[in-house]
């Protein structure tokens, strides 16, 4: 047991050092997640930091999707004694003012994606519901996840051409979430082979001009909820979030798949009036696609990637019917949303954000 900087801080939860969780599973994380778009289909960008304490390793990426290009940088290392130091290689990430502003960074690096950007909550930052499942007798998730929606200031350079990133257009949603998942290597399924392999799952957190709904939903292979969520919240920390009851969700696809063409999103506030609210996807990330969440075998999250510091770089073009082929899984959008039939609470109808969605496997919306 060793002591590291964050020892001296009076923060424990547990009898052990700040380095060590209180669970061994190999599968405690601790990251952070961004979003950066212009409200519109000209770029988007996603950028994750995480921590593994029991796998040793802290790892990071970005993909920027501009056009038809998908670019990818990340880099891995050792975590060593500090878990203060949330760099890794050329990333950073600074937390100016806890849950209102972060500074965000990719160095100048070899692989055309570098960027320096200050974050500005524009909402408190909302604790989400525990995601807790567990499957054929495996806990296999149990986390904690906070939410923001808020602005973004600095500069993002692809391949040499610099972006001025302003708080006027450049909106985007942030997540920092710690607990259990599946991470790493994969391990022997055992007895899960027996699960369906559904993951029917639907995250929105929608920025208007003057407040954010933040919507979730979770589905089995049968159609069960096991995680949901619909709450609207304004920048008044005084003022409460209101909950907006259960978030029906009815998607339009491009025939043949299941890549969404736009969706009705159908809310219904207890004591209130019933509302919807149109979502239309403009600018899709296909979030899997080298930034380690698992398609490629050499690098997922929290994998040792060995001693010293290792950063690579990764691009595709969505043009080459090979590279298209890959896009598939997890898929983190920009989308336009409008309330339908004036129901917006103010002024500001038209809101953008985060479509995030996958389903995969069987599920009652897909009859056989």
């Amino acid at each position: 047991m060793t002591l590291s900087p964050l020892d001296d801080y009076p923060i424990h939860q547990a009898p052990e050092v700040m380095r060590h969780v209180t669970t061994s599973d190999r599968n405690f994380y601790d990251r952070y997640y961004f979003n950066v778009h212009g409200c519109s289909d000209e770029l988007m960008l996603i950028i994750g930091v995480g921590q593994y304490p029991n796998l040793g390793v802290a790892d990071a990426f970005a993909v920027v999707r501009r056009g038809p290009a998908h670019k990818v940088v990340r880099a891995s290392r050792e975590l060593g004694l500090d878990r203060m130091d949330t760099s890794v290689g050329p990333f950073h990430v600074e937390v100016i003012e806890g849950l209102k502003r972060l500074r965000v960074v990719l160095d100048d690096n070899e692989h055309g994606l570098a960027f320096d950007l200050t974050w500005e909550g524009t909402i408190p930052a909302q604790l989400e519901p525990r995601h807790y499942l567990r499957w054929q007798e495996r806990l296999t998730f149990n986390t904690q996840r906070l939410a923001q929606t808020g602005r973004w200031s600095g500069t993002i350079v692809v391949d040499g051409e610099r972006v001025d990133v302003t708080p006027d257009r450049w909106w985007g949603s942030r997540d920092r979430s710690w607990g259990v998942r599946p991470v790493g290597e994969p391990e022997p399924p055992g007895i899960q082979v027996k699960n369906a392999g559904t993951f029917y799952w639907l995250y929105t957190p929608i920025q208007f001009a003057d407040h954010t709904i933040l919507g979730m939903i979770q589905e089995d292979e049968k159609g069960r909820r096991l995680m949901e969520e619909a709450v609207r919240v304004w920048p008044d920390e005084a003022r409460d979030p209101e909950y907006l009851g259960r978030m029906e969700y009815a998607p339009v696809y491009a025939e043949g798949t299941r890549d969404v063409v736009t969706a009705t999103l159908a809310f219904n506030p207890p004591g209130g009036k019933p509302f919807e609210i149109r979502a239309t996807p403009i600018l899709p990330v296909h979030l899997m696609v080298g930034t380690g969440y698992g398609l490629e075998s050499d690098w997922k999250h929290g994998m040792y990637q060995g001693p010293e510091l290792k950063v690579q770089g990764v691009s595709y073009d969505t043009r080459k019917e090979e590279d298209a082929a890959r896009m598939w899984g997890l898929v983190d959008a920009v989308a336009r949303y409008e309330y339908a039939d004036g129901a917006a609470p103010t002024a500001s109808g038209t809101g953008h954000g985060l479509f995030e969605y996958w389903a995969l496997g069987p599920h009652p919306s897909f009859p056989e």
